[in-house]
């Protein structure tokens, strides 16, 4: 069976690449069709695989002007040529989904979540705090979006859903069911430390949706120490409210994470993320997780056993939220148990599963078309 895996972008190191790395261990001879590639962005060991990008790829400084090429996507998708391949498995945020396969190809999308531009522009454009002009101007640009992606939909044989929220909105926006399969976390790099140190941390990428701007002002306000671990393009924003117990320390080598977590006396997840990856991390390391009570840590965290959840995305819910933390007394053990549900093995095992069925139905179709044929011509 020939196999390829599709995924949105490879510009910056994520969950979502997180996915695609085990995807690619999973089928090590798929390669993996993406719209730009950059190099110096990703790890190291990318440069091994077989990446195949679209004309995008030759676009001008594309860390910065990716983004600002929306339009551009759809078109970039529509043209890759999947005609070769059995089976395509695309990883999708926004517009792998929208590939075009042969009848006879299965097309599987594990979903991170439904386009957030095109069906969450009023929160999108409120988060990166766009002028009005700059409102009228993409109003019909997301409306084109909107438009694709619906038709893009039904491309889809098969969704997977990162999460139980991923899930609704899937039904919600294109009408489809969907099968829960949380993103694979590898547990077996952390651990549970002896020491546990004054500090709470928080791994994320600086973009403004991921809310991070609420546990800089709650823990300056607390004059508590948070230790920042990402870069992006919302850093400066960050640093000028930040207050001298919060410390940013860019990208940390991923030797260097595991101990970071482990010692720390809770993570922090201000933001409604669809799943949440390193809040995973953090219970593995037996530490409890501080999440606004949305999306994926619905599925993660267990309210007052593996963290505490809140309820009203403000710093004084949050300052509530850590305060309530400091009062319980976790069990290190319980909390990392709880993450080894999300392991790559568990990961791995459902999704060969599901490619199984997948796949088999197709066989058993084929085969029950073959048998109508013989019977007619007999």
């Amino acid at each position: 069976m020939k196999v390829a895996i599709v995924h949105d972008f490879l510009m910056q190191m994520g969950g979502a690449e997180k996915v695609v790395e085990v995807l690619h261990s999973m089928y090590p001879n798929a390669p993996i069709y993406t719209s730009a590639y950059d190099p110096e962005a990703m790890p190291a060991h990318y440069r091994q695989w077989d990446i195949r990008t679209t004309f995008m790829q030759r676009l001008p400084m594309k860390r910065r002007t990716h983004r600002a090429a929306l339009l551009l996507y759809p078109i970039a998708f529509e043209m890759m040529d999947l005609s070769a391949y059995d089976l395509v498995i695309s990883s999708s945020s926004a517009f792998a989904k929208g590939i075009i396969t042969q009848p006879d190809t299965r097309h599987i999308c594990y979903t991170h979540a439904p386009m957030r531009y095109a069906w969450s522009s009023g929160t999108y454009i409120k988060n990166e705090r766009a002028s009005r002009a700059a409102r009228v101007l993409l109003a019909p640009a997301f409306h084109y979006l909107r438009t694709w992606d619906a038709v893009a939909s039904s491309r889809v044989d098969s969704y997977i859903a990162n999460s139980t929220a991923v899930a609704r909105r899937i039904k919600k926006f294109y009408g489809r069911d969907s099968e829960v399969i949380c993103p694979p976390v590898d547990t077996e790099r952390f651990a549970i430390s002896k020491t546990v140190e004054d500090y709470a941390i928080l791994v994320s990428r600086f973009v403004p949706y991921k809310r991070l701007d609420l546990a800089v002002e709650a823990f300056s306000r607390m004059d508590r120490r948070l230790k920042i671990v990402g870069d992006g393009r919302y850093k400066k924003t960050l640093q000028k409210i930040a207050g001298p117990t919060i410390e940013f320390l860019g990208h940390v080598p991923e030797a260097e994470l595991p101990g970071l977590l482990a010692r720390a006396s809770m993570f922090l997840m201000p933001g409604e993320e669809d799943f949440g990856i390193a809040p995973v991390e953090a219970n593995a390391c037996g530490r409890p997780v501080v999440a606004y009570a949305r999306g994926g840590a619905l599925d993660s965290q267990v309210d007052g056993v593996t963290g505490v959840l809140f309820q009203d995305q403000t710093v004084e819910s949050l300052c509530a939220a850590v305060a309530c933390a400091d009062r319980i007394t976790f069990d290190p053990e319980i909390i990392r148990a709880s993450a080894m549900r999300f392991s790559t093995a568990a990961f791995v095992a459902r999704f060969e599963r599901l490619v199984m069925q997948e796949t088999s139905v197709d066989a058993g179709t084929a085969l029950a078309g073959r048998r109508i044929l013989e019977r007619v011509a007999r």
